[in-house]
């Protein structure tokens, strides 16, 4: 029996094990299962990969796509240009590879909506999956600039900085942060949204509730609106071709 499956913390909601126990039963595909493994700390990852027979691979989520890191032998260089992994892939002498399909599943959900004034993002948080956003933005040619709680050389802006003036400019508005996220469904970062317009894209990587507030707000005033799933699923199947399991 191969095995795959989700690293990180309090994830008992997670998208990633029905969607993969649902794709099995779907295809047929048969040997192969998926599960959890919710962990308090990241270094409890060695007692998993010790006590995991036919681990194949695994994806991983809040809070350890940075810190699990040093726990890898190899990062292709696109996990490695983003300082963020979200999937990994168990050679078969056991040596740990690291990936990042975040960036291939955002820009895919975001692409088909840009226009040629799409020219500058706000990315709000700093998180590792806004590592990889930030990455495929940049790819398109799209200025990015952070919005964090506090200050740093590395943020151009804190939440109270922002006015109307600065969202006017800002024609993509990316919600890296967990705000908003099933059962806070009345959270929603604090953004002017008032000077959000038709020409806006808000994009919220999550996925549940499939309309956060943050999305809602910027329907309201005409904005694009997208959220995670899309990204989610593109990501999935971007991970399985690389664990490459089904041949």
């Amino acid at each position: 029996m191969h095995k795959l499956g989700l690293l990180g913390k309090n994830i008992s909601y997670s998208f990633s094990r029905k969607y993969f126990s649902d794709k099995f039963e779907k295809e047929n595909i048969e040997g192969i299962s998926y599960e959890n493994f919710d962990i308090e700390d990241i270094s409890l990852l060695q007692y998993i990969l010790e006590n995991t027979e036919g681990l194949k691979g695994f994806n991983v989520t809040i809070p350890y796509k940075r810190s699990v890191i040093p726990y890898l032998n190899k990062l292709d260089r696109k996990a490695k240009a983003i300082g963020a992994v979200n999937t990994i892939r168990v050679t078969k002498k056991g040596r740990l590879i690291g990936y990042n399909t975040d960036c291939y599943g955002f820009i895919k959900s975001i692409e088909p909506n840009l226009k040629k004034y799409h020219k500058k993002a706000l990315i709000l948080g700093t998180g590792g999956a806004s590592k990889a956003v930030i990455y495929a933005l940049k790819k398109k040619h799209i200025k990015c600039h952070y919005v964090s709680r506090t200050a740093s050389k590395k943020i151009k802006y804190t939440y109270d900085d922002l006015n109307e003036d600065i969202i006017s400019k800002y024609q993509i508005i990316i919600n890296c942060t967990p705000l908003g996220t099933f059962p806070n469904v009345d959270n929603c970062p604090d953004i002017p949204y008032g000077a959000i317009n038709n020409k806006h894209i808000l994009f919220d990587l999550i996925y549940n509730p499939s309309e956060t507030k943050f999305l809602r707000l910027g329907k309201e005033k005409g904005a694009t609106i997208i959220n995670g799933q899309n990204m989610l699923e593109l990501q999935a199947e971007k991970a399985w071709s690389i664990w490459n399991l089904s041949k």
